[in-house]
């Protein structure tokens, strides 16, 4: 996912590491009340640590992403234009929007943050068959 970091605008060239943390209902619901203060599940939480750069020691995680993947069963079923793998790869997209600066708060910054997903959704699969990264898995 180093080329969705770079089209999303995140330093690559520096030696930093992403967390990609893969979860369910239960235990995304659990970090939304703790880390966000909201109710119930969601699709991805964000933590950057960009804000202070100079202080990263090489490997240093810069990112750490939660993704529930019950959120991208659902959703890929549910949506038309959409599957299992492309919504994870969109949550990983828009974490890594959210940590290059990106917000979705109001209605403009909503607005630019999806006109980025689909600007990165669009190059990641062109260059890349998102089906065989993020396998459908049994349930």
């Amino acid at each position: 996912m180093c080329r969705a970091a770079e089209l999303a605008g995140l330093p690559v060239q520096d030696d930093w590491v992403a967390s990609i943390r893969f979860v369910g209902d239960r235990t995304m619901a659990r970090c939304n009340a703790d880390y966000v203060g909201h109710q119930g599940t969601t699709d991805v939480i964000t933590f950057s640590y960009f804000d202070a750069p100079e202080s990263f020691f090489p490997g240093d995680i810069g990112v750490e992403l939660l993704i529930c993947l019950e959120v991208a069963l659902r959703e890929g079923e549910r949506r038309a234009d959409s599957d299992y793998a492309r919504e994870v790869t969109l949550y990983i997209v828009h974490g890594f929007l959210h940590a290059a600066g990106e917000d979705d708060l109001t209605v403009p910054a909503r607005r630019r943050m999806r006109r980025r997903e689909r600007e990165v959704m669009a190059v990641l699969t062109e260059e890349f068959d998102l089906s065989k990264i993020f396998l459908l898995p049994d349930v």
